[in-house]
């Protein structure tokens, strides 16, 4: 209160010309707040009763009153200054009431009746309040030196803005001082984001601390629990000490044989313990011994098996090499040379007649070639002509040797990648794994999967059965059709060739249920081949059915199946622009000999090539179709040309190349290497040059069938204006007719 009432001290000439405005308000109110607390500080330690001076009354009345800085109208400096004589007096008056207030113990300074103890303490206790004040002083002192700093920044943004000569350049600068403001505004939002943050992590923590004063109190209680029922217990041992119950001693010689016998029996269990520590000692070595040999023996095994499969392999290379040596040894001979040509044909019978499992019972066969594959079909092809069976025979064999040498190096990490697999998604792994071909057991659910993808949109609950009642109820004019075409599905699959089997009646119902379907295509040659191809992987003639729906409706393009299979002869076109631009030499030499592949390749497009490769690359190449589409038939009809582009370069009539290509497709046993060449050699294929090619195509194509429709109509329209005629010298039905 004494410093509030003092007058305002006069400023430099420095902050004369300093507008303070709020600033200095507060700068003031800080000073205020800070000499009133050390006032109050120091007068706290003051006895009670002891009243201040008298003397200080008249000073506080000579005071004058300070400025009323609320009063509106009114400037602080407009009001009178005191001169700097008066100014030094008033401060020294007031530091001496502050140095009198100081000391609580003495009133009225050092006085010589004190003791020496109670000036070191009375000392002591200035020291540490000079001390407190020094610090606070100096706190003080930066308020003031920040605040002299904000006021000098906005004394210059102020005269920048005066001197600013166009009102484009005050306006830049209240826009850098609306910046500045609100990046102030975002810090402060940030800082009170996080004492926000900081209070609740101290709201949680303080419940944690409550939560283990309450553990720590329910431990407290537990130990004090614990405390009385030890005190009690040891107080109920002192009473039995002081006063033992009177109990009948047992007799000395009971006793001692008592003890005598459990010592027996402690030291007989010490015995069995260290004997079956040794025994367990014993087994645990020849537990170790007896895993070490077993290691050695499985490692030695898995040597074998993969010697033994490699020696089967090279002895179907060589037995391939065999057949084809006599195959050519037979060629080069001739039909004249009569008892060679015996020897070389029983050879050839004795050779194709040899299976694996034939071979004498101390060889080590791990996968003998059976009469089916895995999905029923022929391995061996029973062909009329006995060269056809050798070039088969010779296949098989060469399929079988690549088979066993790829199994541990390409097929059982493929394996093991998809049954890493989780739930299906489509992806680029995906799509690299479905190129490689699925393994056996996952393809059913893999397939499945795909078609699930395709048809999603088409599939109703109860839609198979729906079409199957309506087929019941109704006879569809396909259904003949379908009947002829039954039999001729698959002649060298023991499924549809055995009589007992339910597979052709199946896939009756599976064709009949796409004719009610698809009513514009009702039925067309060659879905017979791609359901069975369904039915044969997927087991399940609802999962068949919709297989079918989604490759004519949804993978082939539109007109595929229809009855002028316009969309099936553009393919061909477009493949054979294709087979120009990625194996020109070929074609130069299949144009030379006017050989016309689409008599070979329009059945490949057609039924994607369920009658032309063997069922491990059929259905790998499959694996592919589904999920990527047509795309995938163009390229493994390229890649076909060019896995035997030598062998028909070397071909050098007309009927020899048509006669090589009616099976040549049987003899492609290299998988990955087919699969190499179809998604490595011939890229690059954008889908957009398929597209392109297929819409130029498609209209030369229109565009002449319109012209054969004309002529067709033009030969009709003359037929009938000239009317039936008959020639001179013959006679007509009606006439003959007329004779008796």
């Amino acid at each position: 209160m004494a410093a509030a009432l003092q007058p305002v001290p006069a400023m430099p000439l420095a902050l004369q010309n300093i507008s303070l405005k709020h600033l200095g308000t507060e700068i003031q109110n800080t000073m205020y707040n800070i000499r009133g607390n050390k006032q109050t500080q120091g007068t706290g330690h003051r006895p009670s009763g002891e009243d201040s001076s008298p003397s200080e009354e008249p000073q506080r009345e000579e005071q004058p009153s300070p400025p009323d800085l609320s009063a509106p109208g009114k400037d602080p400096a407009d009001s009178p200054k005191p001169t700097p004589k008066s100014s030094l007096t008033a401060n020294l008056i007031q530091k001496a009431k502050r140095q009198s207030n100081t000391f609580p113990l003495f009133t009225e300074g050092l006085t010589r009746n004190r003791t020496a103890q109670e000036k070191v303490l009375a000392l002591e206790q200035q020291v540490l309040m000079l001390t407190k004040e020094l610090k606070a002083q100096k706190e003080l002192v930066k308020i003031l030196h920040k605040a002299l700093e904000a006021a000098q920044q906005e004394k210059r943004v102020s005269s920048a803005y005066l001197a600013a000569a166009e009102d484009k350049d005050r306006l830049e600068l209240v826009r850098h001082k609306v910046r500045q403001i609100a990046e102030l505004g975002r810090r402060v939002e940030a800082l009170e984001q996080e004492r926000e943050s900081l209070v609740q992590t101290a709201s949680l923590r303080e419940q944690q601390v409550q939560e283990l004063r309450q553990h720590v109190q329910l431990l407290l209680d537990k130990n004090q629990a614990k405390q009385e029922v030890i005190q009690k217990l040891s107080e109920k041992v002192t009473q039995d000490f002081m006063h033992p119950p009177n109990q009948t001693p047992a007799p000395p010689d009971a006793a001692d044989r008592d003890l005598l016998s459990q010592q027996e029996k402690m030291e007989h269990l010490k015995d069995d313990m260290e004997a079956y520590r040794t025994q367990n000692r014993f087994l645990n070595s020849e537990i170790h011994q007896v895993t070490r040999i077993w290691r050695k023996v499985a490692e030695k095994e898995r040597a074998l098996l993969m010697k033994c499969a490699y020696l089967q392999a090279k002895n179907c290379q060589v037995e391939s090499k065999y057949l084809a040596g006599l195959r050519r040894l037979q060629e080069a001979v001739g039909v004249k040379a009569g008892e060679c040509s015996e020897l070389l044909r029983q050879l050839i019978q004795e050779a194709l007649q040899w299976e694996a499992s034939e071979a004498s019972a101390d060889s080590a066969v791990l996968s003998p070639i059976s009469e089916y594959d895995e999905y029923g079909f022929l391995t061996v092809p029973n062909y009329e002509v006995e060269d056809l069976r050798l070039l088969a025979k010779i296949q098989v064999l060469e399929v079988h040797s690549h088979h066993l040498l790829a199994h541990e190096a390409v097929e059982q990490p493929l394996r093991e990648r998809w049954a890493a697999l989780g739930e299906l998604a489509p992806s680029a792994e995906i799509k690299q794994l479905l190129r490689a071909g699925v393994p056996r057991e996952h393809r059913p659910r893999v397939w499945k999967w795909l078609v699930r993808l395709r048809v999603q949109h088409l599939q109703g609950p109860g839609r198979y059965q729906e079409l199957l009642s309506r087929s019941q109820a109704c006879k569809h004019p396909a259904a003949r059709q379908i009947e002829l075409d039954l039999n001729r599905t698959f002649p060298s699959n023991k499924h549809f060739t055995c009589p007992a089997s339910s597979f052709p009646d199946r896939l009756r119902r599976v064709l009949l249920a796409f004719s009610w379907q698809n009513p514009a295509i009702g039925y067309c040659q060659g879905l017979n081949r791609l359901a069975a191809i369904a039915l044969l992987v997927l087991d399940e003639e609802e999962s068949a059915f919709w297989c079918l729906v989604a490759i004519v409706e949804t993978i082939m393009p539109a007109d595929y199946y229809s009855k002028t299979l316009l969309a099936s002869q553009v393919d061909q076109r477009v493949l054979q622009d294709l087979l120009s631009e990625k194996l020109p030499k070929l074609m130069a030499h299949l144009g030379q000999h006017r050989v016309d592949l689409s008599f070979v390749t329009f059945n490949w497009l057609l039924v994607v090539f369920a009658d032309s490769l063997i069922s491990n690359i059929l259905l790998q190449v499959w694996d592919a179709f589904l999920y990527e589409g047509t795309k995938v038939v163009f390229r493994y009809a390229l890649a076909i040309f060019k896995y035997n582009e030598e062998e028909i370069l070397r071909l050098q009539d007309g009927l020899e190349i048509y006669q090589y290509l009616r099976f040549f497709t049987k003899t492609i046993c290299n998988s990955r290497k087919l699969m190499n060449i179809a998604f490595n050699d011939m890229n690059p294929f954008p889908m957009k040059q398929l597209r392109q090619l297929r819409m130029a195509h498609r209209e030369r194509l229109e565009a002449e069938l319109h012209e054969l429709e004309q002529l067709k109509a033009e030969y009709l329209e003359t037929r009938a204006a000239q009317g039936p005629a008959v020639p001179e010298g013959c006679t007509s039905e009606d006439e003959g007719e007329a004779e008796p």
